[in-house]
C-alpha cells in the first residue's frame, strides 16, 4: 500500500463542530481529523467538583488537559496536594487526578487540544456513537503497479480508481470518510449496500487493469466531526488485510446480517487477526446479485 499524502485542514473557532455545556463552564469543540481543539470558557465561581463530578462522577477529573491560558485565571489541585495557579499566556499538561476551578472575578478563557473527549464524554458520548456498517477497500500490489506505471500514468489511474469509487458510493447511498493512499473508508446504513458497493468496485477496477480487496464489517463506532474511530475500525483493516486480490471478505455478524437481502457467502475458515482477541470466523461475498450488475 501506498502511503497517503498528509491533508491540510484548517477551521476556524466561530463555527464549532459541537459546543458543550455544563454549569458555569463551556466548550466549543472542533475537529481535525485525530485532533479535537476545545475554546473552554470557565465563569467566576465555577469548580469542576462542584459543577462537573456531580454530572460525571468521580473523586477527580480524569482528563488529561494540554492547552494555553488566553484570559482570565485558573487554579488546579492535583491529587498528591499540589497546587498550581495559570495565568494568560501560561502552556499547562495538567495530569488525570485533578480539581479545577476558576480564579478571581473574570472568566477564564482557555484553548486545549487534549483531553477533551474524556471531560465531554458523559454527557455527548452517547450522542456521537453510532452503528454502521463499514467498507475498506484497497489497491493489490500498488507499489508494483506504480513503479510499473510511472508517476504520471500511476496519478491518473488512481484520479480515475477514485472518480468510480464515488460513483459507486453515490449510487448505493455510502458515505466517503477519507481515501487511504489507494482506497477509501466509508460507511453504509446496512450490509447489503455496502457489499453491492464494493462488488461494483471491484469490476470497475477490473476494467483499470488493477485488483482490489475489501472487508465490510459491522461494528459501534465514534463519529468524530467527518471522521469515524473506534475498534470496529481497525477490525474491518484487519479483515481486509486477510482478503485476498478481488475478494471481498466479511465478519460472521456481517454476513448473518446480509443474510436477509439474499446475498449468498463462502466460508473462508478461521484466523487470527493481528491486535484482535480470539479467533474469527470470515467469509466472502459471492456476487449472486443482480444489483450488482
Amino acid at each position: 500500500m501506498m502511503c497517503a499524502v498528509a491533508e491540510m485542514r484548517s477551521k476556524n473557532l466561530r463555527n464549532p463542530d459541537e459546543k458543550v455545556e455544563f454549569p458555569l463552564i463551556t466548550g466549543e469543540l472542533l475537529e481535525l481529523g485525530d485532533l479535537t481543539v476545545g475554546y473552554i470558557v470557565s465563569q467566576p465561581g465555577w469548580r469542576w467538583s462542584e459543577h462537573v463530578r456531580p454530572i460525571v462522577g468521580g473523586e477527580w477529573c480524569q482528563a488529561r488537559h494540554v492547552g494555553v491560558i488566553l484570559s482570565g485565571r485558573l487554579g488546579v489541585l492535583l491529587s498528591d496536594g499540589t497546587t498550581v495557579e495559570l495565568g494568560p499566556e501560561d502552556v499547562f499538561d495538567v495530569p488525570p487526578g485533578h480539581d479545577g476551578w476558576t480564579i478571581g472575578d473574570e472568566p477564564c478563557v482557555q484553548l486545549e487540544w487534549a483531553g477533551l473527549r474524556t471531560w465531554a464524554a458523559f454527557p455527548v458520548g452517547a450522542q456521537r456513537r453510532a452503528l454502521v456498517t463499514i467498507l475498506m477497500t484497497d489497491i493489490v500490489d500498488s507499489t508494483a503497479a506504480a513503479k510499473r506505471l510511472g508517476d504520471i500514468a500511476w496519478r491518473e489511474l488512481l484520479s480515475s480508481h477514485y472518480e468510480g469509487l464515488r460513483v459507486a458510493l453515490d449510487r448505493f447511498s455510502g458515505r466517503e470518510i477519507q481515501t487511504t493512499g489507494d482506497g477509501m473508508l466509508a460507511t453504509f446504513d446496512a450490509p447489503a449496500n455496502a457489499l453491492r458497493c464494493a462488488a461494483t468496485i471491484r469490476r470497475l477496477a477490473g476494467r483499470e487493469a488493477v485488483q482490489v480487496r475489501a472487508a465490510v464489517h459491522v461494528g459501534e463506532v465514534e463519529l468524530v466531526g467527518g471522521n469515524i474511530r473506534g475498534v470496529a475500525v481497525h477490525e474491518a483493516a484487519r479483515i481486509m488485510a486477510r482478503a485476498a486480490a478481488d475478494e471481498i471478505l466479511v465478519s460472521e455478524t456481517t454476513r448473518v446480517l446480509a443474510l436477509a437481502a439474499g446475498l449468498e457467502f463462502e466460508e473462508r475458515g478461521t484466523h487470527e487477526l493481528k491486535g484482535l482477541a480470539g479467533t474469527w470466523q470470515l467469509y466472502a461475498y459471492s456476487e449472486r446479485d443482480t444489483h450488482t450488475s
